[in-house]
């Protein structure tokens, strides 16, 4: 288990300092911002497209889901030996399981199985999906669950 939470925490921790990347949804025109329902949908999406690279070992198309500012950390660990797309290890199963709308943008929650050695392990990851420069994009990614619902939040 150890072993599986090193493989999922050094990303996230080399991402930490490119902060969240996406536009403030105040600075839109109210006519621009997105419903609740397609910010939903759109996070959902670029999760999901994000956890079908990780399982075909394709981490062009995993930073194709990311916002600029994550790709230079990127770049640098997702095939490394702690990176999402580390060769040592298979994902078997990835999975969103719920999506919330958080003041800081879409909080995406997924289960993801990995094995390594043979030996299968279900972690959850938060990801985190806003906005940037009218685009969609994952602007965060850590270990973990959904957290509770704050008082903004719908879904």
């Amino acid at each position: 288990m150890a072993l599986v939470a090193a493989v999922l925490v050094v990303l996230p921790v080399g991402l930490a300092g490119c902060g969240l990347g996406g536009d403030d949804p105040a600075d839109e025109p109210a006519d621009d911002r997105p419903t609740v329902e397609e910010a939903a949908t759109r996070a959902r999406e670029r999760v999901q497209a994000y956890l079908d690279a990780m399982k075909a070992k394709d981490p062009a198309a995993g930073r194709a889901q990311l916002c600029d500012p994550m790709h230079e950390a990127f770049d640098a660990a997702a095939t490394g030996p702690n990176g999402d797309f580390a060769a040592h290890f298979t994902v078997s199963d990835a999975a969103v399981t719920e999506v919330r709308d958080t003041e800081r943008g879409q909080q995406v929650a997924a289960t993801v199985t990995v094995a390594v050695a043979g030996k299968p392990r279900s972690s959850g990851l938060l990801f985190t999906v806003t906005r940037s420069a009218g685009q969609w994009c994952i602007a965060g990614e850590t270990v973990g669950t959904a957290a509770a619902p704050t008082p903004s939040s719908t879904g």
